[in-house]
């Protein structure tokens, strides 16, 4: 292969040819390794990124562990207000009965 290619560069001698192409490949290698490293970099970074999303995320998640005991705070005082006031009502009502069968 690499006398055909010689043969299609216009006359270069195949040595001069070889010469070129594993300059050719040390630059392409280069810049493979050029490209591994930004890359490894970038994966770095977002993996920092996604750090930071996540500890943002278990803010939220706590903050809505504190609503929830707030809702369930409030769920149960609604709760005694509802069995305080129809405790009342029927005792009230109870009372104007009694008074009423009474009179």
């Amino acid at each position: 292969m690499s006398q055909w290619l010689a043969e299609q560069s216009l006359g270069k001698p195949p040595m001069v040819y070889e010469i070129e192409l594993r300059e050719r490949m040390v630059r392409v290698e280069e810049e493979l390794r050029n490209q591994r490293e930004l890359i490894q970099y970038i994966i770095e970074q977002m993996d920092k990124r996604f750090e930071q999303v996540d500890k943002r995320f278990e803010q939220v998640d706590k903050r809505f562990e504190q609503f929830d005991q707030r809702f369930m705070a409030l769920t149960k005082r609604m709760d005694r207000l509802l069995i305080w006031s129809f405790g009342t009502t029927v005792t009230v009502g109870g009372l104007i009965v009694a008074i009423l069968k009474l009179t």
